[in-house]
This record gives structure tokens, C-alpha cells and sequence, in this order.
């Protein structure tokens, strides 16, 4: 075996064996000869772990665990749960080993793989609200992909419409037990549902879900809005439907269709706008009211966009219960505000002992639509804070269409471009972290974060993504520092705010 970090007396008491093997010997095909992205490559090896005792290193391949070639996260995770592992691996010069070991039942390999899964199952339809078909054009390839990937729903929250389904994704559901799921409902009414998904295999939602709630998933679901489509009566009909579904449909989540202006699909798609955000509000309220009269529960969620288009203060903590569709953006902005004041009763309570020496600026970098509650929070800490002072700058998205407010999907030139426009240059910057790639410090632009630092040598710029790390931020940003350890596969539907 390679690099062997520990003695051969320490790893025999794992019962350790290694078979070299010729390169055409395998369990099913090699995932260098599938793709460029295959699962199983490991891109890091925890210190200390498993995989380091073993003598695994980075760019090995994991090909298949105890005779089961592994596709996905899902499928390693079920065979390496064992107690006796047989693990077929490839290096990087293609030669392969299987290697037999025991280990404890809850112990894992303590690695990091390049994707979860080996191929992303496409989407196939061509809804009229996608956003990826209104993505800008030339670039990077990752963001033109458009994912309906059941697999990717059950790890990260991503949404699903079930049209793309097979007989063996739903056995693979049953028997790895995947659940809850994330499902794309937008109407019931199959005539309606068909018209924005624009494929006939979207007619079959109920039997879809149906087949579902037999292969033993929950599912919490989503509805993308369009006004004059899916909205007034369907929208009523198909919340009454989800709601007979209970206990399998876990809540509902109700959002606005976004448009940027590189839309050039011709079926007409109209936004809400203050009078019809309201009229959404008020109608969805009767159902909340009585959802959380009858089992205690919201169940049924707005889009914070919602709230924002028609002037109303976010909800109330208690309204989003333990905030199940966070990852869809409901929720985020009462969330972050949460968060911001908790570290600020901390501070209250603790007092820092660090101060700004002497007058300090932060200019706080955010989307349209977070101004208002960015600026109440901003003047909740200039007056806890002694010689701070914090302007709070939106950001008009020229690069998505004025109309596209979160912060979010701000570009790196748009945010050049209005720093660049300022009075003065202050001391610090703070950029909202969701605006950069998961895992990355790149913008959706492909404008990096280092080149924006370099276009202002004089001024600190870091990244907030939560509540508290903004409230740490505006306390102490001399010594504040950006890490983002989210999961780069983590597919977010919405911006931050």
C-alpha cells in the first residue's frame, strides 16, 4: 500500500490486507472511462483518519465496497457501515488494490471526495420559470447544468419535479431508506402543471407522488409562482391537495418566479409586484392561521420576497418553526436577524473587551431588497459599538436585470463598480458571502475575490454569510476573517436575503 502513516503492527490489528490487482480487473466500468466526473476521487485526507492509516491518498479513486461499485455518496456511505470492508481501489497511475480491513461499525474513512455523485441526473424539461435558461451567457459550464437529481435532493435540499424519475430511482429510494426529499410540485391540476413544466410526464404528479409515499419518503414541497398561471384558484387547489397529503408532505414552500433579462424564452411570464405580493400574503395567511390552529404548525411558507415586495416586516420567529425550508430562502432574512441579535445580547452580556482605538468606517455591501433591515441592524450596532460607523450600500444588479434584488447573485463587477462609486473609500468592506461560489472565493461572474481586494490595497474587505458572522464582522473587523466551509456540491435555489 502507498504511504503508510502507520506502523505494519498498528494496522494488523484491523485484520489489513492488500491485493495488488492488474488494471482490467474491477467491478463494473472505471469511472475515468465514464467521465471526467466520476465519483469516488479523493481530493483530501482527513489527518489522522482512517484513510491515512490505511495509506490513501489524494487523487486515489474508490471504485466499489464490498463488491458493490459505488455511484454516489449515498451508495458508499450504505456498504461502508459494515464492520468488514472489502474496498477496491484505483491509483493514480491506474493500477488497483483491494484492500480488506475490519473497523468499527461508525467509523468512517475520513476523506473528502470530488463529487458527491458520479454524473449529475439531468433535468429534461424546459420549465418556463428556469433560471439556468436565463443565466448569462458564456459561463463557467457548472452553472449551466441543470440538476434533477434525486440523490442531490436527499443530501443537499435540492428540488425535484419527478418527471425525470425511473423504476430504479425509486427502488434505490426504498432501499437506502432516502428520505425526506425535495419536490417541485407548481400545480396540481395536471393541465396547468404541464403548461409551466412544458413536458407531459408532468401531468402525473399526484401518481408520482403517490409512488413516492410507497418507497417510504417524506417530502417537503415547493411552489415557483407565476402570476396569472399558478397563482389565485391553483395556487388554493394544490395547497388543499398537499395539505390531504400530510403526514408525507412535510411543508410547502411558496416563492416568486425570478426573471433576469437574459430571459429569451417567449412565454410570457409576469412578476408580482406590491399590489399582488399583498394579495398573495393575505390569502395564504387564512391557511396558516389555520394550520397552526389545527396541528401548530406554519407548514405552509412564504418567500421572504414576498414580504419585501409588498412593505411588510418579515414574519416572526415563531411563524417559521424550525425553519424547514431555509435552504429554498424562506426564512433567511428573520434568520439572519435572529442570529445578529443573539451575538449582540451576547456582547451586552460580555462585553469586548476589544474598541475601535480610534473613528472607523464599514461599508456593508448588500442586494436592494436587504436595505432596509440592513440599515436597522447597522444603526442597532453604531450605537453599541463606540467609534464605529457602518453605511449600508445596495447594489443595483446590472449584470442580472435590475428586477433580480438578492444579494446573492451579485456580480463582483457590479460590486466594483459601486464601490468604485463612492464618496470616499472607507476602512472595511463587508461582501455578503452567499454572492460568492460554495466553497470558493469566486463570484458568479468568475470575478474572483482576491481581484477585488487588489483594486482597493488600502481597504479590508471580507465576507459575511449569517447573522452572527456579521455582528462579529462590525465588532471587531480589524481582526475578522471570511472562511467558508460549505459543501461546494451544496446546490443553493436561492441567494442570501
Amino acid at each position: 500500500m502507498q504511504g503508510h502513516a502507520e506502523p505494519l503492527s498498528a494496522l494488523a490489528l484491523r485484520g489489513l490486507h492488500t491485493v495488488r490487482l492488474r488494471p482490467c480487473w474491477g467491478l463494473g466500468r472505471s469511472p475515468k472511462k465514464a467521465g471526467k466526473m466520476g465519483f469516488g476521487k479523493i481530493v483530501k485526507v482527513n489527518e489522522g483518519s482512517l484513510a491515512e492509516e490505511l495509506g490513501l491518498v489524494v487523487g486515489d479513486r474508490v471504485l466499489a465496497v464490498n463488491e458493490v461499485t459505488v455511484r454516489d455518496m449515498i451508495e458508499f456511505s450504505f456498504m461502508f457501515a459494515d464492520d468488514e470492508i472489502d474496498m477496491l481501489v484505483e491509483h493514480e497511475d491506474g493500477e488497483r488494490e483491494l484492500v480488506s480491513f475490519d473497523k468499527d461499525y461508525d467509523e468512517e474513512l475520513g476523506v473528502e471526495f470530488e463529487s458527491a455523485v458520479d454524473a449529475v441526473m439531468p433535468c429534461k424539461n424546459h420549465c418556463v420559470f428556469c433560471f439556468v435558461d436565463m443565466m448569462a451567457p458564456n459561463m463557467r459550464k457548472s452553472l449551466y447544468v441543470k440538476d434533477d437529481d434525486f440523490r442531490l435532493s436527499f443530501l443537499y435540499g435540492n428540488f425535484i419535479t419527478l418527471t425525470n424519475m425511473t423504476d430504479a430511482d425509486y427502488i434505490r429510494i426504498e432501499k437506502y431508506h432516502l428520505s425526506p426529499l425535495y419536490v417541485s410540485v407548481q400545480a396540481i391540476t395536471p393541465k396547468v402543471r404541464k403548461t409551466l413544466l412544458r413536458t407531459s410526464k408532468a401531468e402525473y404528479i399526484m401518481g408520482d407522488l403517490r409512488r413516492l409515499e410507497k418507497a417510504g419518503a417524506s417530502y417537503h414541497t415547493q411552489i415557483v409562482l407565476c402570476r396569472g398561471i399558478n397563482d389565485g384558484e391553483e395556487l388554493e387547489r394544490t395547497v388543499r391537495h398537499l395539505y390531504l397529503r400530510r403526514p408525507h408532505v412535510l411543508s410547502i414552500a411558496v416563492v416568486p418566479v425570478g426573471v433576469t433579462k437574459y430571459r429569451k424564452d417567449k412565454f410570457p411570464l409576469k412578476q408580482f409586484d406590491k399590489e399582488s405580493a399583498e394579495k398573495v400574503i393575505k390569502a395564504m395567511e387564512l391557511w396558516q392561521d389555520r394550520f397552526r390552529e389545527e396541528f401548530g404548525e406554519t407548514f405552509l411558507y412564504l418567500g421572504d420576497e414576498f414580504y419585501i415586495m409588498a412593505g411588510r416586516d418579515v414574519p416572526s420567529e415563531d411563524y417559521y418553526d424550525e425553519y424547514p425550508q431555509l435552504e429554498n430562502g424562506i426564512g433567511l432574512t428573520r434568520k439572519f436577524i435572529r442570529d445578529f441579535e443573539k451575538k449582540l445580547r451576547r456582547n451586552r452580556f460580555q462585553p469586548s473587551k476589544f474598541s475601535y482605538p480610534k473613528y472607523y468606517t464599514i461599508d456593508v455591501i448588500c442586494g436592494v431588497s436587504a436595505e432596509k433591515f440592513l440599515k436597522e441592524l447597522a444603526k442597532t450596532a453604531m450605537a453599541e459599538l463606540k467609534n464605529l460607523t457602518v453605511n449600508v450600500i445596495p447594489v443595483i444588479n446590472e449584470f442580472f436585470g435590475e428586477q433580480v434584488n438578492v444579494s446573492g447573485l451579485l456580480t463582483g463587477q457590479d460590486i466594483l463598480k459601486a464601490l468604485k462609486n463612492r464618496a470616499r473609500e472607507s476602512d472595511g468592506v463587508i461582501i455578503p458571502g452567499a454572492a460568492l461560489r460554495s466553497g470558493e472565493e469566486i463570484f458568479l461572474d468568475d470575478y474572483s475575490l482576491k481581484e477585488l481586494r487588489a483594486e482597493f490595497p488600502n481597504t479590508k474587505i471580507e465576507a459575511a454569510k449569517t447573522g452572527g458572522k456579521f455582528f462579529m464582522a462590525l465588532q471587531n473587523f480589524i481582526k475578522y476573517k471570511y472562511i467558508d466551509k460549505t459543501d461546494a456540491m451544496r446546490l443553493s435555489n436561492a441567494g442570501y436575503i
